[in-house]
């Protein structure tokens, strides 16, 4: 390797992979040989990967954009550069970092190593374990780029937060009160104390309660749930509003609807952000973030974390421990 190291890194490498499309009993350790870091990328040994439902429906369904199988799964990573390609002056070999590198594609994280641009990544949060700052990358540039980025959220707005105990809704919560926002938040009652704990000031059980006719005057709605959840939702907001939805457009997006009533409805796609990294980095650091981790495996249990999380069940985030 031309590269710089910290030391010899290993040819070959643990990680999990698929052969064909299915479910979690489709994930298998090999081993395979390890990747090489090109111009303008880091080597980043792996210590933990987040699990998203991107994960599994990626599996599911067997690739993302045209990618078949055999491939490894995983976008978030949290680990140390052991090398770094001609041109990067980011990072040095032992940098602390975590990031979402390729998304939408598979940065491969459930592996002991990733390769990807250096800015892709940014440090890590200080104070944070690899397995809590690998649980942030996805959820929180998602939670960041739609409420800061598409809907600019400011102070004295009304947010209304689907799933605020999920992935992504619990640092959507937060990251809103960061900015100021009264924090309206969906979840079912037994999770409202931990909501009010994350600074929601009204928990709605939607199992109970009309979303749609109990809460008013909303200036920007984020949609983890989808369906028709987000033309019901339109109801919520003041005229000139926003519904942000960060899940694939399908025939009951509501983007007439909302014209017609005078608010937008958008869909936003996460970006691999090395600026979103380090503002989120910068609200662990202050205090005002907390990543909530639900579950942690090993590497070799990642199909027991897919089960997990096709529950529908969990609050926050599941993990992949890689590298103790």
């Amino acid at each position: 390797m031309s590269q710089a190291t910290t030391s010899p890194v290993p040819a070959t490498m643990r990680a999990v992979s698929q052969d064909t499309a299915g479910g979690p009993d489709v994930l298998k350790v090999i081993e395979t040989r390890r990747p090489e870091p090109g111009r303008g990328e880091v080597l980043v040994r792996v210590h933990a990967a987040g699990v998203n439902p991107a994960d599994w429906k990626v599996r599911a369904r067997g690739g993302p954009g045209g990618v078949t199988p055999p491939f490894v799964l995983g976008f978030d990573v949290s680990g140390v550069v052991e090398a770094v390609g001609d041109g990067v002056t980011l990072f040095r070999p032992g940098s602390q970092v975590y990031g979402m590198p390729r998304f939408p594609h598979p940065a491969s994280a459930y592996a002991e190593y990733v390769t990807a641009p250096a800015r892709h990544f940014a440090a890590r949060p200080a104070g944070l374990s690899h397995v809590e700052s690998g649980a942030l990358p996805l959820a929180a540039l998602t939670a960041w780029q739609a409420l800061v980025d598409t809907a600019g959220v400011r102070p004295g707005q009304r947010v209304l937060v689907h799933a605020a105990a999920g992935g992504v809704g619990h640092l959507a919560v937060q990251i809103a009160k960061a900015r100021g926002a009264h924090v309206i938040g969906t979840a079912s009652a037994a999770k409202h104390e931990l909501l009010r704990s994350l600074g929601v000031d009204e928990p709605v059980d939607y199992r109970t309660q009309d979303v749609a006719e109990t809460v008013r005057d909303v200036d920007v709605v984020l949609d983890a749930v989808g369906g028709a959840n987000a033309a019901r939702s339109l109801r919520t907001l003041r005229p000139g509003g926003t519904l942000v939805s960060i899940l694939p457009l399908d025939a009951d997006f509501p983007r007439a609807e909302a014209e017609a009533a005078g608010v937008r409805a958008v869909f936003m796609l996460v970006e691999p952000d090395h600026q979103g990294l380090r503002e989120i980095a910068r609200l662990v650091e202050d205090g005002r973030l907390r990543v909530l981790v639900d579950s942690v495996f090993p590497l070799e249990a990642a199909a027991e974390a897919h089960r997990r999380g096709e529950t529908g069940r969990t609050t926050g985030k599941l993990v992949l421990s890689v590298t103790p």
